[in-house]
């Protein structure tokens, strides 16, 4: 169990390339200011999951220093169709904010039928997205209601460090259009994870999470291992009707990746959660010296949290995903 601090005031994230140490812990809302000066190892990015009753969608757009990335990815749910769409530009940085909770970006990576374009608009209560590849268009409107975020620093030394926020159970409507004919988007659940860091080349992850209403409150479920192991920080909570419930503990995952239905459970004090999946999604990328392989399942959460008051809540229903990616980057 980690004794984490929780910040409650803008701090800056980074003294030049170096770690402040003062922006170690984690915070409710983005408190973060995330520049990092010069080149090397930094990678940013701005990534968004979408869950409905007909589509998922997913969409990235990532600056690693020596190149920048767009990618969409689109599920129907109805017909079990994939459509991945995805540029790259070298020598590029796509200009993200740096200040607390500012997400609005304009980016394009490839050429030609290749050209990924993601623009993305933050308002006071609502983000919208509009993707533009080639046959494929994607435009949302995520609402943001008022609730905690969880937004947590990692720090593996003072030159090699994470930023992520993670901010679960937004509402989102919209349309998705493949090959000329649209499709109204469905009802569902958006989420966010931003990241701003230094990174070692080689790293492996878990990440997952969940959205949904259970007994008639709003609940999410946010949990990470492997690349926060021994760093004193976690990036795993729960939330309930806009609070957000910390868990300190590294979890333990479970699952088998040459089973694409079987489940993926995580476990640890206050948590025990099982994933069963309704598609797997795997990815993999190699272009010289970036390599990414992904293995996304998604699918339906069940099992309990355990609140900070020690009430025990039902995670049933949600919808999300777990995974697994390993990178070289």
């Amino acid at each position: 169990m980690t004794a984490e601090r929780e910040i409650t005031r803008p701090v800056d994230l980074a003294h030049g390339r170096r770690l402040n140490p003062d922006a170690v812990g984690w915070s409710r809302r983005p408190l973060h200011r995330t520049h990092i000066a010069g080149w090397g190892r930094t990678k940013r990015w701005e990534y968004w999951g979408i869950v409905t009753d007909r589509f998922v969608v997913g969409l990235t757009v990532a600056g690693l220093d020596y190149l920048a990335n767009c990618a969409v990815y689109v599920l129907d749910r109805h017909t079990g169709r994939e459509v991945s769409r995805s540029g790259i530009r070298p020598l590029h940085r796509p200009r993200f904010g740096d200040e607390p909770g500012d997400g609005s970006l304009r980016a394009t990576a490839g050429v030609g039928g290749g050209r990924v374009s993601i623009e993305v608009d933050d308002d006071e209560d609502a983000t919208f997205i509009r993707v533009q590849a080639g046959d494929l268009q994607v435009r949302a409107r995520v609402g943001r209601p008022v609730h905690d975020s969880l937004a947590v620093l990692v720090p593996w030394s003072e030159r090699r460090f994470q930023y992520t926020l993670k901010d679960l159970a937004n509402p989102v409507t919209g349309s998705v259009t493949v090959d000329g004919t649209t499709h109204d988007l469905g009802a569902g659940w958006a989420v966010l994870d931003r990241g701003r860091g230094r990174w070692r080349y080689a790293t492996t992850w878990n990440w997952g999470a969940g959205s949904g209403v259970v007994d008639g409150s709003t609940r999410a479920v946010q949990v990470g291992g492997k690349w926060t192991d021994g760093t004193g920080s976690t990036e795993n909570g729960i939330l309930v009707d806009g609070r957000m419930h910390k868990i300190g503990d590294d979890l333990q995952w479970t699952y088998d990746l040459s089973d694409p239905a079987g489940p993926w459970r995580v476990r640890g004090e206050r948590l025990d959660a099982t994933l069963t999946p309704f598609h797997m999604r795997r990815d993999i990328t190699e272009l010289g010296v970036l390599a990414v392989k992904t293995h996304q399942a998604f699918g339906t959460w069940r099992g309990t949290g355990v609140l900070d008051d020690g009430t025990e809540v039902s995670l049933d229903g949600l919808v999300g995903w777990a995974e697994q990616a390993r990178n070289r980057w």
